[in-house]
């Protein structure tokens, strides 16, 4: 419950982002304070009795011992409600676009500003009535945002209760109550269409549930090879240059989910600047309207305070944690963990913490999890028959691409899918650039049963083949190398053709490219399932003699590598003419030798 705001404190010392103030009896840790003439936003992370250590989120220059510090007796919180998706916020909730309205393009220290307008009125349509009794989670009604149903929900920290008041239907502000909720010790609730949560708190829900729905993102290396579920966590770790970002707008463009949120957390600001010029301009596939529309951009880059780039990660995932208790699929990408983590060296270093390995703080490891661990996909709260679920993909760039710093190795730990990234692979202009020896996915065996079900076809069983002969042409790779390709046997030679055929003509991927950006998981399972059937045609043309030379020159094996360019339309007819033509071409070969 909030304090009368007063001054309980004054500034001792100020270290950079690091404040400490005097005289702040009763401040609990990870509330918020207001530092200073400007009052400042900061948050209390370390009491040693009447002192308070504080991280500003805002910058300190000019401040002086002596001004004073306000309590406000609230831990950091995101206003959740109405006129989330389409924002553009910074590592606090504020909106991006009214704060350069109101001080132009750079942001001015001590500015307020809540996250949702309070000016706007939405179209509320009640779905409860006077004398409902409801719990936390249950739905009061419905208010339309964008592509999304906006359910207005009980807060899960409100108590049960009678509904003793209702709105009609009509047109409200997010701060006019729209339903009184009295409990049964009488206690009277005021709801409204908005409500706080403390972004460091997981929300809560029913239960969670198994991890057996494939993630649909369009991305063949990705879908097929190394699969993220709903719910899942994932981790895409990969040096400057290796298509990070890309990939990441890759999936929130095309991922099967309801709800994007977008945190650039640290990353350079030309980068920034680039992603929200051309982000509200992608097309939503599904809608055909802005993507935007339906997603949540946040955006702290690099020069912008440290503590809030600590403070931007949980700032999103709470706001994902709401649209997925709405029963509905959101993915979370964040872009780059690694800043987060750097940023709480910082900090950490600031409050003169012993540290561990490359300076990082020794609770490293709990901060990575504490994110990671918030995905999933879960029973909703309430009497509701509903499921939700939020994915979890986060960028981490590894100083030098060295997967073996901290920050790569802790997050291995807490995620089902790892996407590594090569950076010899993206000078060949192989993209995406992940590495099919360097990273994998827990969630393969949990799909089997999806793919069956959804495309009709044993998609693991051509994934371990092709696995198998990819794996193959790496270890004669290397033996080319030093002997030549000419020097090894037929047999081997056709494994290296196979495992080309493979690479160019399934796993790499045009992200511009109007037909191969997207790839259904239907028409994948087809693709794979032709690129090995053509392997095993071929190995009886190799043990009958028929010279590699030949097989290469098979026009079948041209058509076969541009498949992914088809049209899904006209990608069954396409495939079927390319087999036809590989068992004649074969019969052909065959009847030669004989």
């Amino acid at each position: 419950m909030a304090v009368e705001q007063e001054v309980t404190g004054v500034v001792s010392h100020i270290k950079g982002p690091i404040v400490v103030a005097d005289g702040m009896r009763g401040a609990r840790i990870r509330e918020i304070v207001l530092v200073g003439e400007e009052k400042l936003i900061g948050e209390i992370v370390r009491i040693e009795g009447n002192r308070t250590v504080i991280q500003v989120y805002e910058p300190t220059e000019g401040m002086r011992p002596g001004e004073p510090v306000e309590r406000t007796g609230e831990p950091l919180s995101a206003e959740l409600g109405p006129g989330l998706l389409g924002q553009v916020l910074d590592g606090l909730g504020r909106p991006l676009p009214k704060i350069a309205e109101m001080t132009g393009p750079f942001i001015t220290r001590g500015i307020k500003l809540p996250t949702l307008p309070r000016d706007v009125k939405w179209s509320f349509k009640p779905s409860a009535r006077v004398g409902d009794r409801v719990v936390p989670g249950d739905v009061l009604g419905t208010v339309p945002e964008g592509a999304v149903t906006h359910k207005i929900m009980v807060p899960p920290n409100a108590l049960p209760g009678r509904i003793v008041e209702m709105a009609p239907e009509g047109d409200y502000t997010v701060e006019e109550v729209i339903a009184v909720v009295e409990s049964a010790g009488g206690v009277r609730q005021e709801i409204k269409l908005y409500h706080k949560w403390p972004v460091r708190m997981p929300r809560p829900f029913r239960e969670k549930l198994e991890p057996t729905m494939l993630l649909v993102t369009g991305q063949r290396v990705i879908d097929t090879f190394f699969p993220i579920v709903k719910g899942g966590a994932s981790a895409i770790p990969g040096g400057f240059g290796t298509g990070k970002t890309v990939t990441l707008h890759q999936v929130s463009k095309w991922a099967d989910a309801d709800v994007v949120v977008y945190v650039g957390c640290g990353e350079r600001g030309n980068e920034m600047t680039d992603l929200l010029q051309h982000f509200p301009k992608l097309i939503d596939p599904k809608t055909g309207r802005p993507l935007l529309e339906r997603s949540v951009l946040i955006a702290n880059t690099s020069n912008m305070p440290v503590p809030a780039r600590e403070a931007s990660i949980f700032i999103g995932i709470t706001y994902a944690e709401y649209y997925r208790d709405m029963g509905l699929d959101v993915v979370l990408t964040a872009d780059s963990t690694s800043r987060w983590a750097e940023a709480l060296r910082e900090l950490s270093s600031r409050l003169e913490e012993i540290p561990s390995e490359r300076g990082f703080p020794a609770y490293l490891p709990d901060y990575i999890a504490s994110f990671y661990e918030r995905a999933g996909r879960i029973k909703v709260l309430g009497r509701r028959d509903e499921m939700g679920s939020v994915a979890v993909i986060g960028a981490v760039s590894p100083s030098g691409g060295d997967l073996n710093e901290p920050v790569t190795q802790h997050t291995m730990r807490y995620v089902g899918a790892f996407w590594a990234l090569d950076k010899d692979l993206a000078f060949k202009r192989h993209f995406p650039a992940i590495n099919w020896l360097k990273s994998f996915s827990k969630y393969v065996a949990e799909l089997k049963y999806w793919w069956i079900e959804n495309t009709g076809y044993d998609m693991m069983e051509y994934r371990e083949r092709a696995m198998e002969i990819l794996q193959k042409a790496s270890s004669l790779e290397e033996v080319a190398r030093v002997v030549g390709e000419a020097a090894l046997s037929d047999e081997n030679r056709l494994v290296l053709l196979a495992a080309e055929m493979i690479r160019e003509g399934f796993l790499v991927q045009n992200a511009y490219h109007e037909v191969d950006t997207y790839c259904s998981p239907k028409k994948q399972a087809m693709l794979l399932k032709a690129l090995v059937e053509f392997y095993d045609r071929a190995r009886p043309l190799v043990e009958a003699g028929v010279p590699m030379s030949s097989i290469r020159e098979m026009s079948s094996v041209g058509l076969l590598m541009r498949l992914k360019f088809v049209p899904e339309d006209e990608f069954e007819e396409a495939l079927k003419e390319a087999l036809t033509k590989l068992e004649t071409e074969a019969s052909m070969l065959m009847a030669e030798v004989r």
